[in-house]
């Protein structure tokens, strides 16, 4: 007898992770001290350095758990007036800073003049870094990433065109679903929840796959700030 699928909502989905990060996060402390003091009483540069790599271990997991209760984290924006143009400049330098290489291999087409929207800096640059570092992770063809920005009607239109050697998945609720792709440290949490940030923006995010092109074109919409 097939087993019936429980009705869970992404509520207490994310209340029990948040839990067993909590409760994983406090193991994890202990065994911190514990090796601290071991390493403190321990006799030979061998055994030294077999607890100091324990310890950077339980560094590098504790690291991890933090960045999975981040990306389930609630997004609550803080809204500020803030110049398109200013906002860009802002993510080609963060970008050029945190990752050259793939700020080298990225194009930008910016048309904006005045425009302003109403944004968390951080957290959209958050959003939009996201997408910049996926675009380079799944099937990427030669060529560059083409970013472009540009005003339409009442929103500020960001398309990212990645080309591909392939695509095989779907673009029908593009960031919409978590857990979608998942491979080792990674749990397809990244495109939801820059999808859910620029929706708390009032924005959209979708993508389309044009074959003949063999281009993935990702467009965020942004409402303008009328003054």
């Amino acid at each position: 007898m097939a087993q019936a699928d429980p009705n869970i909502s992404w509520t207490e989905v994310t209340k029990f992770i948040g839990q067993l990060n909590h409760d994983l996060r406090n193991y994890l402390n202990a065994v911190e001290l514990h090796a601290a003091f071991l390493g403190e009483i321990a006799e030979g540069p061998e055994l030294k350095n077999e607890i100091k790599r324990l310890r950077e271990m339980t560094g590098e997991l504790g690291a991890h758990l933090h960045r999975l209760a981040h990306s389930l984290a609630a997004i609550e924006p803080n809204l500020m007036r803030y110049p398109a143009v200013e906002f860009i400049e802002d993510l080609r330098a963060k970008l050029a800073l945190d990752q050259p290489e793939r700020s080298a291999t990225i194009e930008w087409q910016i048309s904006l003049g005045g425009e302003a929207l109403e944004i968390d800096p951080q957290l959209l640059q958050e959003a939009f870094v996201e997408l910049l570092t996926n675009a380079g992770t799944h099937d990427r063809a030669e060529g560059a990433l083409v970013f472009a920005a540009g005003r339409s009607d009442q929103t500020v239109e960001f398309t990212l065109c990645e080309p591909k050697t392939k695509f095989d998945g779907t673009t029908e609720n593009w960031g919409g679903r978590p857990f979608r792709q998942m491979r080792n440290g990674h749990y397809g949490l990244g495109l939801f929840r820059a999808r859910s940030i620029f929706e708390a923006h009032h924005g959209n995010l979708r993508a389309q796959f044009d074959p003949a092109g063999s281009v993935l074109r990702t467009t965020v919409s942004l409402p303008l700030l009328v003054s």
